[in-house]
């Protein structure tokens, strides 16, 4: 059984989801990268975008900036990103024991950082529940204000309705009277 930390450091964020590098688990399955390549695009239509993608320049310049030592062989072009139903997808065209083993610890490994986040959201986002719970408030607040002046405004309106309708009233028509016959 591969030790989960193992595992763990190998798994990245990109593009908002949790992946595993082509190099990282060639490394794992104990092939060569370019082994794993050929036999993911040898079954190319059990990996859809959601399942492999390949990082851009961009993408894979800031990666490499984290790699303290060049573990990767100094590859020339980005590699390939597996999410978790990806690497479920790898176990069916990888057949070795040793596949089968790595496959296990990777899933474990998912499925232990899965539980940690959800076991650490709940109070780091106390905290910041708390900040829009005192916005709404304030907004609130403001809102009352707001209404009391919309109030002032409507009375003062209403009253200078009144005063035109009495002006208008008051005043002689102009015009001509047609006589009576």
């Amino acid at each position: 059984m591969m030790d989960l930390q193992v595992i763990q450091s190998k798994i990245h964020e990109i593009r908002g989801q949790q992946v595993m590098l082509d190099f990282d688990l060639a490394q794992l399955y104990e092939v060569e990268t370019k082994v794993l390549n050929q036999a993911v695009k040898r079954n190319s239509k059990r990996f859809p975008a959601d399942f492999m993608f390949k990082l851009t320049e961009a993408e894979w310049g800031i990666l490499k900036s984290q790699f303290v030592t060049s573990s990767w062989g100094g590859s020339r072009k980005p590699p390939s990103a597996f999410t978790e139903q990806g690497l479920a997808m790898l176990s069916g065209i990888l057949n070795s024991d040793k596949a089968i083993e790595v496959n296990i610890s990777i899933m474990r490994a998912f499925v232990a950082i899965r539980k940690y986040m959800i076991q650490a959201a709940p109070s780091s986002l106390s905290g910041e529940l708390e900040e829009i719970k005192e916005r709404i408030k304030a907004l609130e607040e403001i809102d009352e204000e707001n209404e009391k002046k919309f109030d002032d405004i409507y009375i003062a309106l209403t009253q200078l309705a009144m005063k035109q309708q009495l002006a208008v009233k008051s005043r002689n028509p102009i015009g001509f009277i047609k006589p009576k016959e």
